[in-house]
């Protein structure tokens, strides 16, 4: 059974934690400033905010309206700007192109067709030398290196471990 991740998050107000250190090193070492960022399944915000704190501009999708409402809050205590959309990312159609779309843990949770499906999709929506970045299920990994693979354009791994996949287009 699915985890109802609404619940969990007015249950808890920072249910998930600390951002992974493969995201924090990886936009420690990020060079360009103020880059367009999307967190898919963005929850509570763990990812985005830390992203919206080194001075990038984050949208955050989730279908959970308590894990936006959170992350909200918290960006506006912070005066920071975070836009968010409650979505389900199957149907959702990003707004723009972006220079990085983390997917933390999200993937997983859709069907093998659905999750391959949206990640071919927002792979469409990242600029020219944009990343993606994700963790995810480590059986998982080899069928997203399939998408990459079938990409109208180049990508380069910058990051492969256990369950970690982070690809810059190249």
């Amino acid at each position: 059974m699915a985890t109802d991740y609404d619940k969990v998050y007015k249950q808890n107000r920072h249910a998930l934690g600390e951002p992974a250190k493969e995201f924090v090193s990886f936009f420690e070492t990020y060079q360009k400033a103020h880059a367009w960022v999307l967190d898919v399944g963005c929850g509570q915000g763990r990812d985005a905010l830390f992203i919206a704190r080194l001075g990038h501009r984050v949208t955050g999708i989730d279908q959970s309206p308590s894990g936006i409402r959170d992350m909200l809050k918290d960006a506006a205590d912070e005066c920071l700007g975070i836009e968010a959309d409650i979505a389900d990312i199957r149907d959702y159609l990003p707004p723009r192109a972006y220079d990085i779309v983390v997917i933390d843990r999200t993937l997983h949770m859709l069907k093998p067709d659905e999750r391959l499906s949206v990640l071919q999709k927002l792979l469409t929506h990242t600029n020219e030398d944009g990343a993606v970045l994700i963790a995810d299920q480590h059986s998982n990994i080899p069928a997203f290196e399939s998408i990459f693979d079938q990409s109208e354009w180049n990508w380069l791994s910058i990051l492969k471990q256990r369950g970690y996949l982070f690809m810059q287009r190249g």
